[in-house]
């Protein structure tokens, strides 16, 4: 088990590392002079103010330099500032990464409650109507954009209900956004759950505890839902990783002050260190998460640690 948990921790690491450096050197793939095209931008381009900030923030320097330094800066938590204000990237990510991951876990809650229960439901009612049903809402669920969800959550609740305010960061605001992002990937949850129960179902273990006179009911949730988690766990962790990077869109129509939205802003705004340190934090979270997915399904099943 040591060994198991040495080998995921080294290789996040790793990841993390490469990471670091393709941020590092990704401001040099952009096509033109990142700092001509900023001050453009603002409308004041001055080639002594394109000199002093491109020696600034070192881009006079070779690209491996560049790299080497960023990932030196990176790995003691310096992800440098930002062209529009000065201000620590790090920090400033840092304090909109909670409302990220609020809203996350608000989400994958909304999308377990939704999409357990509709794969337990088709499981157990396999080749039926109600089967067909959940399927049918699952596809959907995964048709359908996210966007184009949230802002009909925001016409219907908001506009003609006046149930949740429009926009914001607030306990009542995270309800509309939670419930688009849930319901979207409950889909994925929801297929996942039918897939591994269905399979279950048909063990020769289940067959034997029917036969031993158990209630229906005992051995669907005990002896079948409980093994069947497993696969679930898989799922949750990819669905929340995603979450974490896939709710941009989500953040922007809602108004939510997560990293997302701050991304898009520093896209916008083409405030490449914030941009940088974004891909960062974001990789850094995912990286983390997996990785912990990783350990605790290497927990629940002993075979994993062998691979």
């Amino acid at each position: 088990m040591l060994f198991f948990v040495a080998r995921r921790l080294f290789t996040a690491f790793i990841t993390i590392l490469v990471v670091v450096i393709l941020a590092g050197v990704l401001i040099h793939v952009v096509p033109g002079d990142p700092i001509t095209a900023m001050m453009a931008q603002s409308g004041s381009a001055d080639a002594e103010d394109i000199a002093r900030l491109t020696a600034q923030y070192g881009l006079d320097q070779p690209i491996w330099k560049q790299a080497l330094l960023y990932v030196g800066n990176a790995l003691q938590g310096d992800l440098g500032n930002t062209i529009r204000g000065g201000e620590p990237v790090a920090e400033l990510l840092l304090d909109r990464l909670p409302n990220t991951i609020a809203l996350a876990v608000a989400g994958l809650g909304t999308a377990l409650v939704l999409g357990i229960p509709m794969g337990f439901i088709a499981a157990v009612n396999r080749g039926r109507a109600a089967d067909f049903a959940v399927m049918l809402i699952a596809i959907l669920g995964v048709s359908i954009p996210g966007f184009w969800m949230g802002l009909t959550f925001i016409q219907v609740f908001s506009l003609h209900l006046g149930w949740f305010p429009v926009a914001g960061t607030s306990a009542r605001n995270i309800v509309l956004p939670a419930l688009t992002l849930g319901v979207v990937h409950s889909a994925l949850v929801a297929r996942m759950t039918r897939s591994a129960l269905v399979d279950i179902l048909n063990e020769d273990y289940i067959r034997t505890a029917r036969a031993r006179g158990l209630r229906e009911r005992q051995v669907l949730l005990v002896h079948a839902m409980r093994p069947a988690m497993i696969s679930v766990v898989t799922v949750v962790g990819l669905v929340f990783a995603h979450l974490l990077g896939g709710q941009v869109i989500t953040e922007n129509v809602f108004s939510w002050n997560g990293i997302g939205r701050l991304a898009i802003q520093a896209m916008l705004q083409r405030d490449y260190p914030l941009v940088q340190g974004f891909i960062v934090i974001f990789a850094t979270s995912i990286v983390l998460v997996t990785t912990m997915l990783d350990l605790l399904y290497g927990l629940l099943d002993p075979r994993v640690r062998r691979r």
